[in-house]
């Protein structure tokens, strides 16, 4: 004769809680909804930004008996694209960064990542070259140090070697147009 209204009361504040969690997650989901159309979506922060480029010296892809050491680029920004070609962002991103490297604003350094040599020599014979300069993170040991999560990745890197920018995902012509030239811009009237 007792339990009953006790176990009203269990039965209405399970209720009650159980209604407040499916609020608390359906306010969620409408805030992962409404930040998913951001244009920075994508965008990972980078620890790099405004300090000096990571001292890295790799082979080159082309002679791997030859290194190349990134600080000697200093003296003209460059444009650090990594790629490779097990990747098929960086397929869809090729054609892209090709136009960009013609226009001549920016030297176009590549980075192939964890890709073995031939594979990577036999991608850009397919594609084609756009690259100044391919070094060479067979191992992805180099990588680590400019915060690379994957590919493709690319970095503004300016005459001072100091990077100025960061895009996380393919290269597009939104992306060149609206961050990565006034970024450039940004970097050369600080110097």
């Amino acid at each position: 004769m007792s339990t009953t209204p006790e176990r009203r009361g269990v039965s209405r504040t399970v209720l009650v809680v159980s209604t407040l969690c499916l609020l608390a997650v359906f306010a969620l989901l409408l805030v992962a909804v409404k930040r998913s159309d951001r244009p920075d979506r994508q965008a990972l922060p980078s620890a790099l930004i405004g300090k000096p480029a990571p001292a890295t010296v790799l082979p080159l892809l082309h002679t791997p008996d030859k290194t190349f050491d990134l600080a000697t680029l200093r003296g003209k920004p460059y444009l650090l694209n990594v790629w490779g070609s097990w990747c098929p962002e960086c397929r869809i991103e090729h054609p892209v960064v090709s136009a960009f490297a013609k226009t001549g604003k920016l030297r176009v350094i590549g980075y192939d990542l964890k890709d073995e040599p031939a594979d990577a020599l036999r991608w850009l014979g397919q594609f084609g070259d756009p690259y100044d300069t391919i070094v060479s993170d067979v191992e992805g040991k180099a990588s680590l140090n400019w915060g690379i999560y994957g590919a493709p990745e690319t970095f503004l890197v300016d005459a001072q070697g100091i990077v100025r920018w960061k895009h996380v995902g393919p290269l597009d012509n939104t992306i060149i147009e609206g961050e990565l030239l006034p970024a450039l811009a940004d970097a050369e009237r600080a110097q």
